[in-house]
């Protein structure tokens, strides 16, 4: 048998063996790599369109909040639930979606100060709502009282409770003082009042409570900014207490109901007569 040529030997002649050393030159020892060419340096913002998702963003605490997504802010809401509350201060907290924004509820005998605009809110029938705002500072709150001034107890002293409004104004003044407010710098705005249970137009419960409330201010040269009160509406109302804003609904008489509920049994207890004394600022 003859032996083939080696691949490479000078005797090759098979046209595939030449086609296959013709066909790769740069495989040889002595073959030199073709040069390379170095790019040309660029910063990556130069290959992002000026419109790409891509492009540098803050970081995400400083982005502004997105449509619709209000004032909510699920750190500052655990953290309302979680802190330590003083007898008769608000304690109800929750995220309101029609305002888009986080809340808490005031229910009779109760106040909340705040220097943030958390929404506020609470319904009146007869009672009153006190809401005060320091310009300066802007710090706001509000309180709910059933009564003008408080029966006398067992000891014949009156009773301390936000139910009645010479204590539920010293409890919200002392409040937003002990915050940094003035009483100096202090606007009000007063909401309630209204005479919304049918038969018991003989106490003026509304009328009391408001005459109440404005002679106390008056009293602590309080300027009261707005207010709406007496008539025969329940009323929704709503405040800001950074801001200052205050907003109201008069509601359907169909709405009286529960209030009605709240008021009698409060007004069992009346009082023949109120006083205007200590000092109140509201907004």
């Amino acid at each position: 048998m003859t032996p083939q040529p080696a691949l490479g030997d000078a005797g090759a002649t098979s046209p595939q063996h030449h086609r296959n050393i013709t066909a790769k030159p740069a495989r040889f020892k002595n073959a030199e790599p073709p040069p390379k060419t170095k790019k040309p340096y660029c910063h990556m913002p130069a290959l992002v369109a000026p419109n790409s998702p891509f492009t540098q963003t803050p970081p995400l605490a400083k982005l502004p909040p997105a449509a619709g997504a209000g004032n909510r802010h699920p750190l500052r809401l655990a953290q309302l639930k979680a802190a330590p509350r003083r007898p008769g201060e608000a304690s109800f907290f929750f995220y309101d979606a029609h305002f888009g924004n986080d809340a808490v509820k005031v229910l009779p005998g109760e106040f909340f100060v705040h220097n943030e605009d958390i929404l506020v809110l609470t319904t009146l029938g007869s009672c009153i709502a006190a809401c005060l705002w320091d310009r300066d500072k802007r710090i706001g709150g509000m309180n709910h009282f059933l009564l003008p001034e408080a029966s006398l107890g067992s000891n014949g002293k009156e009773q301390d409770s936000g139910r009645y409004g010479s204590y539920a104004m010293d409890l919200l003044i002392g409040e937003m003082v002990k915050r940094g407010a003035s009483r100096a710098s202090m606007e009000a705005k007063v909401f309630g009042g209204g005479a919304v249970i049918s038969g018991m137009n003989t106490l003026n419960v509304g009328e009391r409570n408001t005459k109440f409330v404005l002679d106390y201010l008056r009293t602590e040269r309080i300027t009261v900014v707005s207010k709406d009160v007496m008539d025969i509406y329940p009323r929704k109302v709503c405040f800001l207490p950074a801001s200052g804003k205050a907003m109201v609904k008069r509601l359907a008489s169909a709405n009286t109901e529960a209030l009605a509920a709240l008021e009698r049994a409060a007004q069992v207890k009346a009082p023949a007569a109120a006083a205007a004394a200590g000092s109140v600022d509201l907004f």
